[in-house]
């Protein structure tokens, strides 16, 4: 297990803070009871952001039409939508929920090319709203298959979440399992595969990155 870089400044920030305040609980404070109130919050918040920063050693589940799913958290919509941003036709959605607790770092569902890239402002409703998709703050990746087809994969600010991290560009090439984003404390991802696909997963599911299959290209 590691720790992503994008938890370096908020680790080294915190860490200031608790050496901060165990100076000041030591060195100012008579009473012991004090010194923990002061400590105990601080160490616990430290502990919290190198949990939810963790990057834990996965192997990737690999199949040539395989979609796995690109984010830990729960599986919170299965449905045929109409795709309004890119597509403009009917699609099929999976959405996965990422609690603060879950693993926030995103894989790339497939081996293809990204042929579409779109950061969007937004407002901050909760993850699960059903207009969170279309109102939110958010970021498009379209990947394009090896065999023609193409899927979308958004990443979708919360109310809590407030940067959404993507190092794809268009151009780039997937590789099923890798990296392409990170989205801080809480988020969804929303995956849109095309109508036919055969699904795999299940409504309320606990998905793994890298691990939990979603669908298979048909």
């Amino acid at each position: 297990m590691k720790i992503h870089r994008e938890g370096i400044i908020p680790i080294i920030i915190t860490c200031v803070i608790l050496i901060t305040g165990f100076l000041i609980a030591f060195f100012f404070m008579q009473y012991l009871l004090f010194r923990l109130l002061v400590v105990i919050p601080i160490t616990i918040l430290l502990l919290l952001i190198l949990w939810f920063f963790r990057i834990p050693k996965r192997i990737p589940v690999k199949g040539e039409n395989l979609v796995i799913a690109p984010a830990d958290g729960k599986i919170v919509v299965k449905e045929k939508i109409f795709e309004e941003e890119y597509f403009h036709d009917e699609r099929i959605q999976i959405s996965i929920f990422m609690s603060p607790l879950d693993v926030h770092q995103n894989v790339y569902p497939l081996d293809g090319k990204v042929v579409y890239y779109k950061y969007h402002q937004g407002r901050y409703l909760v993850a699960w709203h059903p207009k969170s998709s279309a109102e939110n703050e958010r970021s498009t990746l379209v990947i394009q298959h090896n065999n023609g087809q193409e899927i979308l994969v958004r990443q979708i600010a919360g109310a809590v979440a407030r940067r959404i991290c993507t190092y794809s560009e268009v151009g780039s090439m997937a590789q099923q399992g890798d990296e392409f984003g990170f989205i801080r404390f809480g988020s969804r991802v929303d995956v849109i595969l095309p109508v036919g696909t055969k699904t795999i997963c299940r409504l309320n599911e606990k998905a793994i990155n890298k691990h939990t299959v979603l669908a298979e290209l048909v």
